[in-house]
């Protein structure tokens, strides 16, 4: 009986050697006692993998089950992050200095994780300029705008060019596609041809390289969603509303959920008159205009009177508190500078503003409304 025993544990031991894993190794200085977090970053959520008390050197060793397309991790400590990839059987080497250690660190073992480092340097660098832009007070509410947006196209124009396009089949073309401004996704996969275009692109490359991966499925399903919603976008900007002609066109309907959750649909005011208002509550502008409209909604909600608000604020959150108290109709787009309903209203710079008749009929925007007080009266 002792006999097979051993020789069960034996096969046990031999298999449990040739298993083939990855590692992830290294030091992080100045981080003693620090509670160092070894996350795998999913399609749908993180999951903590391990984690380990660091002691005075700093050192740290994780590993897993090889798997057979590339996989992507988290090294965190707080709110300081390393991403790294790992394709199969790799060690991953990270050398890092706590508390800068999401700035200041060197991998070795993987030049995806090299790639994945120079990605998350320049998105940490566009965050910064962004910031800077947006705590200029010597800049208009459009001219913000414009130059975010503008900075926002250069930066995806680099990163498609030199590390979508230029290996999609790389784990670090996949990583880039994924980047983020806040909260905002910089390529969007729903509703801007070019970024679907990028989706395409690492999708078949990864068909190729990983078949029947569950990354590759994810991709190719964003990519045809994309396409769809493509579709339904060119159709209706045949119907986009210009400025310099709009006197009486049918609206193009919004559905977005308003401050409590529920899903409030632009066409369901039919019957009132509705000042359709696009709005960014985080301006310096944004009080003064938010009285403007308590004082003709308190004036003329009675006689019909309606405001439905879209707000492409960032933070969900903040856009939560600042609409808590207000008495209109009022919806978040997370889709930001994005949003569909900014396309579809043909939306340059915001704020921005239509009305709408009783009939559901729009009959004037902000560029051809010189009193809007009395185009409300007029109405009612």
């Amino acid at each position: 009986m002792k006999k097979y025993l051993l020789i069960a544990m034996a096969v046990l031991a031999i298999a449990s050697c040739s298993e083939k894993k990855y590692h992830v190794e290294g030091t992080i200085s100045n981080a003693k006692d620090s509670l160092l977090v070894f996350e795998n970053i999913g399609i749908e959520d993180i999951t903590v993998v391990d984690s380990v008390r660091l002691g005075e050197d700093g050192t740290f060793s994780f590993s897993g089950a090889a798997q057979e397309a590339p996989e992507f991790y988290r090294l965190r400590i707080n709110g300081q992050i390393i991403n790294v990839s790992i394709d199969s059987t790799e060690t991953i080497t990270v050398k890092a200095d706590y508390p800068k250690m999401a700035t200041q660190y060197e991998v070795s073992g993987s030049d995806n994780c090299l790639k994945i480092k120079e990605l998350a340097l320049k998105q940490i660098d566009l965050r910064q300029r962004a910031i800077a832009i947006s705590e200029n007070e010597d800049l208009t509410v459009r001219e913000t705008n414009d130059s975010i947006y503008k900075l926002v196209s250069q930066y995806k124009e680099d990163i498609k060019k030199n590390y979508i396009y230029a290996e999609p089949g790389k784990a670090y073309a996949y990583f880039a596609l994924f980047q983020t401004l806040g909260d905002m996704l910089l390529f969007n996969p729903r509703a801007d041809r070019e970024d679907i275009k990028a989706f395409a692109a690492v999708a078949t490359s990864w068909d190729s390289f990983y078949p029947n991966s569950a990354r590759g499925a994810n991709l190719h399903n964003i990519a045809i969603e994309g396409m769809n919603n493509i579709r339904i976008n060119d159709a209706a900007r045949a119907q986009t509303i210009d400025a310099d002609k709009v006197s009486a066109a049918g609206i193009i309907d919004i559905n977005l959920p308003d401050n409590k959750g529920k899903q409030r649909k632009l066409s369901s005011l039919k019957g009132k008159v509705v000042l359709l208002d696009f709005h960014v509550f985080a301006t310096e502008n944004s009080p003064a205009r938010i009285l403007l409209l308590r004082e003709l909604y308190n004036k003329y909600h009675a006689q019909g009177l309606e405001i439905y608000q879209v707000s492409i604020d960032p933070d969900e959150h903040f856009w939560k508190q600042q609409t808590a108290a207000l008495p209109w109709v009022n919806v978040r787009d997370g889709n930001g500078l994005q949003s569909q309903s900014l396309a579809f209203y043909n939306v340059q710079g915001i704020p921005d503003y239509f009305l709408i008749d009783r009939s559901n009929t729009i009959v004037g925007r902000a560029q051809n409304i010189k009193d809007l007080e009395q185009a409300i009266k007029d109405l009612l």
